[in-house]
């Protein structure tokens, strides 16, 4: 599957399926190459700083009105948009607390879509006003046949845990496996589908859902120009397109309800694109750490590979934090994740492996709640262990943890409060953490 080189965020990226398709200079001539239609997709405001602005030009078969009919409302009843309103008429879903789940289930015996299969575990903010966000489980078994979706609430961050998915989308076809992430931009259709042949399957992961600002790579301050995740290492679609006539379904998803209509050919049909609001992946084994070499730990924010910024500096709508493999080095001092009470929200799911702050309950593709002025930290195995190991070298190996963080408390849903993997024990892992006071230096 060929890719673009994203090469840095801000910049003018391109692309074309048929040679001359792209017409050069004005962004719509007059006449358009092959008899293409110019389109311009905004993700941004118009006059957004030229720094912030996110938009593309697409040249494609037929203008995106003739890819629509007369909508009618579809039931989506797992996917949940913030503010959600509570269960059976305003109860509270559970009392406050830290809240852990194991793996969510598939379903036996029944076929889920990219669409069908999402489980919304978590509203943040208000979808109306374009702030916060949404956590979500995905489920799929099935691909979306002669079927077609786009968001209009948000970006859609994708971050599969078993088996991977294939995005055909407007700017051509991205294939995203567990360890590797994509990020389809608000507005894009697309189509999506179970990966075949190795790592293909039942694919399930996370999937948040950014109301605000699109996500871009952090200011790296101190760190220098290097370090984190380098923007060469993001890929973009090449250009394809389908010149397909045959009976199809468009969803949309406008301010937290679905809407369908029937169409009569594929919206796909992009044959040359360029811009900046463009859809892309990332391999998070690409990531370059950077953690402490010698005494005590920098924050979690050193770990951010992409982050939605709001009018406050440093205050994120969304950020997209890992734990990956990395080596542990640093002197007197302890070094799993310290004790924490965060002004921030955080919803964390495992990829793969061990984390060292929970190495028994928290499994791969399990996740977890830690609401705004909620304590947690490691469990008292892994604080009695830390605290006695021996300070070598030590290569955190084979695991791959995630965090999606916003400035808005997390609500959980109808759904996470009421399904089986729910971890009633959860905070049972810190019991047995044990007084060691004993008046003395």
């Amino acid at each position: 599957m060929p890719l673009n080189y994203l090469s840095g965020f801000g910049n003018e990226f391109a692309s074309e399926a048929l040679p001359g398709a792209l017409p050069q200079g004005q962004n719509s001539p007059q006449r358009c190459p092959y008899g293409l239609y110019a389109e311009q997709i905004s993700g941004t405001p118009f006059t957004a700083p030229r720094a912030e602005a996110r938009r593309s030009w697409l040249y494609r078969i037929r203008p995106s009105v003739k890819h629509q009919g007369r909508y009618h409302h579809r039931a989506l009843p797992y996917w949940k948009s913030a503010p959600d309103p509570a269960p059976r008429g305003g109860g509270e879903r559970r009392p406050l607390g830290q809240l852990r789940w194991g793996p969510v289930p598939f379903p036996q015996g029944e076929e889920l879509t990219f669409l069908t299969g999402i489980r919304t575990m978590t509203t943040a903010g208000d979808v109306a006003t374009q702030n916060g966000m949404a956590a979500h489980v995905y489920l799929v078994t099935a691909p979306m046949r002669h079927e077609y979706f786009y968001n209009a609430d948000g970006e859609l961050l994708v971050v599969p845990q078993q088996g991977g998915l294939r995005f055909a989308t407007e700017f051509g076809v991205l294939e995203v496996a567990p360890g590797e992430i994509c990020v389809l931009p608000r507005g894009v259709k697309f189509r999506a589908e179970p990966l075949q042949g190795e790592g293909g399957g039942p694919a399930r992961g996370f999937l948040c859902e950014n109301y605000a600002a699109p996500l871009r790579l952090p200011e790296l301050g101190p760190i220098g120009a290097n370090g984190l995740a380098n923007p060469r290492d993001f890929l973009t679609p090449v250009a394809a397109f389908e010149d397909r006539e045959e009976p199809s379904r468009l969803t949309v998803k406008w301010s937290g309800t679905f809407h369908v209509c029937e169409i009569d050919q594929s919206p796909l049909d992009v044959v040359a694109w360029h811009g900046t609001h463009v859809p892309y992946k990332y391999d998070l084994r690409r990531f370059s750490p950077v953690n402490a070499v010698r005494v005590d730990h920098p924050d979690p924010s050193v770990f951010t590979v992409l982050t939605a910024p709001t009018a406050v500096a440093g205050t994120a709508n969304v950020d997209f934090v890992i734990f990956p493999e990395r080596w542990m080095v640093a002197e007197n001092t302890f070094r799993p994740p310290w004790y924490h009470v965060n002004l921030m929200s955080e919803f964390m799911g495992l990829i793969e492996g061990v984390y060292d702050a929970k190495p028994g309950g928290f499994v791969p593709g399990g996740m977890s709640l830690h609401n705004c002025m909620l304590p947690h930290g490691p469990d008292a195995e892994a604080f009695e262990k830390a605290s006695t190991a021996a300070l070598e070298p030590v290569r955190q190996s084979g695991t791959l943890a995630f965090m999606f963080e916003t400035r808005f408390p997390q609500h959980i849903t109808e759904f996470a409060a009421e399904i089986d993997t729910l971890d009633v024990g959860y905070q049972e892992c810190w019991a047995g953490l044990k007084k060691h006071f004993n008046g003395k230096p």
